[in-house]
């Protein structure tokens, strides 16, 4: 469903402040993997993603979703093949306008643009029975303005926008980073079900290393733009946050100094 081939990213390259964000990254998700990625700051996860979105084109390689190459094409032609998540609530859904014409402008992103009315009564009924799934009494308030929900009902929202098209690829950028703890944990139950229910190919980047072994069938671990460590399945299941720290640190020489993904 996913496949990334030779990616390399250098941000300033030729300058003092050269950085290589990715380097010769091979990545391949099957058709319904839940992956989750790790790694310490400035390790090139946010990159990735802006690789797969289409924010950010490679220097080299090749990305291949659903066995279209899209390496080139802008974000914008690719937000049919890709939901994504961000860490600021703020940043998927549009304050000003209401929970329906948020949902039905999320709907047309792989419908054919016409002059018809945005929300019908059809679509009306379809985003209310789907609001119902997050338990929060969103369905009760589709004309309200999403500028006033709370930072847990923006995510869930989003999270909500970016999955009931089911796109080939689901991006979730450390989406509970910025919530409190009670609305964290109520954003990754709600992930797992709408993955599980859907099921979507999943990239999930966090510094939450917990949740990375909670979810997903899959985790990778990414240092200085590589990939550095890759587990999946029953292996993956038998890991702790423990064996993660010191599989950094056999792989590295080296502790993974990050406060957020150690008490997350």
């Amino acid at each position: 469903m996913l496949h990334l081939s030779g990616i390399s990213v250098t941000f300033n390259e030729g300058t003092l402040d050269e950085k290589k964000a990715l380097q010769n990254i091979d990545l391949a998700l099957n058709p319904g993997d839940f992956v989750t990625v790790i790694g310490s700051n400035g390790a090139g996860k946010s990159t990735l993603m802006n690789v797969i979105s289409g924010s950010q084109i490679p220097d080299i390689g090749d990305v291949v979703i659903d066995d279209t190459t899209v390496t080139h094409l802008p974000e914008h032609k690719r937000s049919a093949l890709i939901g994504r998540v961000f860490q600021d609530p703020m940043a998927g859904s549009a304050p000003t306008m209401t929970i329906e014409e948020n949902l039905a402008m999320a709907y047309s992103r792989t419908q054919k643009r016409t002059f018809r009315k945005g929300v019908t009564k059809k679509r009306r009924d379809l985003f209310r029975e789907y609001l119902e799934t997050l338990h929060l009494s969103l369905e009760d308030r589709l004309t309200a303005k999403v500028g006033l929900l709370s930072g847990g009902e923006r995510q869930a929202l989003s999270l909500l926008m970016a999955t009931f098209t089911e796109p080939r690829i689901l991006l979730l950028d450390e989406h509970t980073a910025a919530l409190d703890p009670a609305r964290a944990e109520l954003i990754t139950k709600l992930t797992g079900e709408v993955v599980q229910k859907f099921n979507l190919t999943t990239l999930m980047v966090t510094h939450n290393m917990k949740q990375a072994l909670d979810l997903g069938n899959r985790l990778i671990m990414m240092d200085k733009g590589q990939i550095i460590f890759d587990v999946a399945g029953a292996e993956k299941q038998k890991l702790t946050i423990e064996k993660l720290l010191k599989e950094f640190q056999r792989i590295r020489g080296a502790e993974m100094m990050s406060d957020r993904a150690l008490l997350g």
